[in-house]
């Protein structure tokens, strides 16, 4: 399986426990991915993730399961298993900075020959888009 890394640094200006209690909770995923419409499911460690596509005026709800974990402070990390043999581990780490937290986000997608391009280039607008809303929802607290 083809796999490919994206990264982007961020700073947020909030401290890092607000940066990182606000990754750490299932709910706060919605909206913060622009695809992410609803959660359910949520278990301690993981939840599902529904993801809101619209191809030709078709929508389309994508279920996905998503490990949530954390060491309070200094990072979130998680998997997730998407239909179709995408897979994408996740990492947010924190680092206080005189602006708030600088956050370091990457993301390691593996997916099966011919998905590669449609899948990075998804997972590359949602991890900017991310950026920008987190500072944003951030910056209210």
């Amino acid at each position: 399986m083809p796999e490919k890394i994206l990264r982007n640094t961020f700073t947020v200006p909030a401290p890092v426990q607000a940066a990182f209690e606000h990754l750490i909770r299932p709910e706060n995923y919605i909206g913060l991915s622009p695809l992410v419409v609803a959660v359910e499911d949520v278990q301690e460690g993981s939840y599902v993730a529904v993801e809101r596509f619209r191809l030709l005026g078709l929508k389309y709800d994508n279920r996905i399961r998503v490990s949530l974990q954390g060491t309070p402070g200094k990072a979130v990390w998680g998997e997730v298993e998407s239909p179709g043999g995408v897979h994408m581990a996740y990492r947010f780490e924190f680092t206080a900075d005189s602006e708030g937290t600088r956050i370091e986000d990457e993301l390691q997608l593996r997916t099966p020959i011919g998905l590669t391009a449609f899948a990075s280039g998804q997972a590359r607008k949602v991890q900017l888009a991310r950026a920008t809303i987190l500072a944003e929802r951030l910056g209210r607290l």
